[in-house]
């Protein structure tokens, strides 16, 4: 965990000496939350995903209306999990792309959370909010470009 932090701060600290290629703008302590929580989330929900093929006895869920196989509720966490990864980096790294997709790889996670809360709702309502946390630190409106948010 630390080892991620201090490459996410050793990131941040290379960019906020000079513009982004991407928006123009200094990279903000927002951005990096969001980026290093979807560097988070996301291989989480790739090991999520792996124990869900790897096992089809792990989850169970009775009658309900989102009901899918295990293994395709484990493939469908595997390639979130790759997005938030990817979009991750692309914010932290201060992408152009990287708020944009960041904020639908979280909106997708959030949305496939909710569908699994029957299986595992120890699970899918804490990232369910850390889902929201990064939409929101990625969505949110910037006053001006100094970096003094």
């Amino acid at each position: 965990m630390t080892a991620l932090y201090r490459k996410v701060a050793a990131m941040a600290a290379m960019q906020n000496g000079h513009r982004g290629p991407g928006s123009g703008e200094r990279l903000s302590g927002a951005s990096v939350f969001a980026g290093a929580a979807m560097m988070l989330s996301g291989p989480l929900s790739i090991l999520m995903g792996a124990s869900g093929i790897a096992g089809d006895n792990l989850f169970a869920a009775s009658q309900y209306a989102y009901r899918f196989d295990l293994t395709a509720w484990g493939w469908i966490h595997i390639v979130v999990g790759l997005a938030l990864v990817i979009a991750g980096m692309g914010v932290v790294t201060n992408k152009s792309w990287g708020r944009g997709a960041g904020a639908a790889a979280a909106g997708i996670s959030l949305i496939t959370q909710f569908m699994f809360v029957p299986y595992y709702p120890l699970w899918a309502f804490p990232v369910m909010t850390l889902d929201l946390l990064i939409i929101f630190a990625l969505t949110r409106f910037h006053l001006g470009t100094n970096g003094g948010q």
